[in-house]
């Protein structure tokens, strides 16, 4: 991710597992843009730039997204976002606890680009973040 500077936004209501990604990325040494936003609601504001606050570039974006969260979930967040044409196309990436088929299924119905079960320690953590961030540079982006 860190050559091609991919504007990532981290949609998680947890602040432990916020900051749990920052330490990962930056272990990996990953400068990137990072924006956080802690529920699907919130997200879509920033995403369509109605916060009035946060101003993520529209171009190179990638959501890391938790699914267990309050107002808006991520299924749900999801599907307002493949729905919207204008954001339809953003790359997402669920990064989370639940180990659900039924939430796997959805979520790859609804075309994310991977499911990454959020690891118990650090360090397992940090080598999920660096394939992650392999997997990106190798692929292309719009």
């Amino acid at each position: 991710m860190e050559g091609k500077m991919t504007n990532l936004l981290l949609v998680d209501d947890d602040e432990v597992d916020v900051m749990t990604v920052r330490r990962a990325f930056k272990k990996n040494n990953i400068t990137n843009p990072f924006y956080v936003a802690h529920n699907g609601l919130e997200a879509l504001a920033i995403l369509r730039d109605e916060d009035n606050v946060t101003k993520i570039p529209r171009e190179r974006r990638l959501i890391l997204l938790d699914l267990n969260m309050p107002k808006m979930g991520g299924i749900e967040f999801l599907r307002e976002l493949r729905a919207d044409p204008e954001l339809r196309a953003t790359p997402v990436i669920v990064l989370t606890t639940s180990n659900e088929d039924k939430d796997k299924v959805e979520a790859y119905n609804l075309n994310v680009a991977g499911y990454i079960l959020k690891p118990v320690t650090f360090t397992k953590f940090v080598e999920a973040v660096a394939t992650l961030n392999q997997y990106w540079m190798l692929s292309e982006m719009p």
